[in-house]
């Protein structure tokens, strides 16, 4: 039996700490190495302080020495927690950065549920590769997520992937779109009952540890109303811009007018792309000439009129579109419909109005929170 440090340290590099994006190695985590014979002593510092944490880093720091060195070799792992570095003027910055590779990052909120947003979304991002863009969408709706039914793939798992050295997870692809989703990690009769900081954790991992590869566009289903999840989106990437979509109906106005507000706010300023609306009018089969506007007329329209921002177009409320997302098998997919190309339309002025903000206007920077009340831009 024959090895070195180096040969122990090469090991630890293929281990990442979770949510953090880095090996072992390169986030310097290990603060002592000692070999003395065959015996290797490994002392490792984590932020995590569950007994959990602890315990799966000693099992994947031994399995990667005896994996990539040799299996006869008595490894002893030292973990100890620590909290990071607090910095004075980055205490409540959230990590925030550009994820390599991906062109567009584009969210879709809703003031309220209920209004057709994750339809809205699935739709979309099929529009989207049907006209040969690569795609990906992340489904942030930690509480109710539903991307992997729309799509089909709900007893898919993602797969890890050995990316460089790290462990990442691969997301599931259908339809020529690129998908991860909480919904793969739990049981669907189960309810997902976390406070914020749990949720915006899960969130960073399904960003952070994720393989998209290269995306033209990743598409974010956001929860509805606006809080923790919409923050931590925010805080943690670059968003380049966001689009609102609401029924025409009052109730749903006024709490999208909500949603438009947050995004425009001073200290966050995502540009608003524009307000999509979903359920616009009702034509039964038997009298395809007819509208009856159930929710009201052009109530979407009229509220992008009143805040400046472009209508990117509107959608009926058909069954074949709710029948169509139950059974995994978006409308969008269909040929030569009246729905296909009504989603492609509101796809193409999407793309218009982005192509226009990325030409007009610098970056978007993720954003920190310095108040209870209020939030900044991160400069860079």
């Amino acid at each position: 039996m024959s090895f070195t440090k180096q040969d122990i340290y090469k090991a630890l590099e293929t281990i990442t700490e979770p949510g953090e994006g880095k090996s072992l190695i390169e986030n310097k985590n290990i603060s002592n190495l000692v070999v003395f014979g065959s015996e290797v002593i490994v002392d490792v510092s984590i932020s995590n302080p569950a007994l959990q944490a602890k315990k799966k880093i000693k099992l994947e720091i031994k399995k990667a020495i005896h994996s990539h060195v040799d299996e006869k070799i008595d490894v002893k792992v030292n973990v100890k927690s620590i909290a990071p570095p607090k910095k004075e003027q980055d205490s409540n910055l959230i990590k925030g950065k550009k994820i390599p590779n991906i062109q567009n990052i584009i969210a879709v909120a809703s003031g309220k549920g209920g209004v057709g947003k994750s339809t809205i979304t699935a739709n979309t991002a099929i529009s989207l590769a049907k006209m040969g863009f690569k795609v990906g969408v992340l489904d942030a709706d930690i509480y109710g997520p539903s991307m992997h039914l729309m799509f089909d793939v709900e007893k898919e798992r993602p797969i890890s992937v050995n990316i460089d050295g790290r462990s990442k997870m691969k997301p599931v692809e259908n339809y020529g779109v690129k998908l991860l989703s909480l919904g793969f990690f739990t049981n669907p009769n189960q309810a997902v009952i976390w406070r914020g900081p749990m949720a915006s954790k899960a969130l960073n991992q399904l960003i952070f540890d994720a393989d998209w590869g290269e995306l033209d566009f990743l598409l974010i289903d956001l929860p509805p109303g606006t809080g923790d999840v919409h923050l931590s989106i925010v805080q943690a990437l670059p968003i380049n811009g966001a689009v609102i979509v609401s029924t025409p109906q009052n109730i749903a106005l006024a709490d999208a007018k909500k949603g438009v507000a947050m995004f425009q706010q001073e200290s966050i300023q995502v540009p608003v792309l524009g307000i999509i609306e979903n359920m616009a009018y009702f034509t039964p089969e038997e009298l395809p000439d007819n509208k009856y506007y159930i929710f009201g007329k052009d109530g979407a329209k009229h509220l992008a009129e009143d805040i400046t921002t472009k209508f990117l177009g509107e959608v009926p409320l058909v069954q074949s579109i709710r029948e169509s997302g139950d059974v995994g098998h978006p409308v969008a997919l269909q040929e030569n419909t009246p729905l296909e190309k009504a989603f492609t339309d509101i796809t193409k002025e999407m793309v218009s109005e982005l192509l226009k903000r990325n030409a007009n206007l610098p970056p978007t920077e993720v954003v920190r929170i310095t108040t209870m009340s209020g939030c900044s831009a991160v400069k860079k």
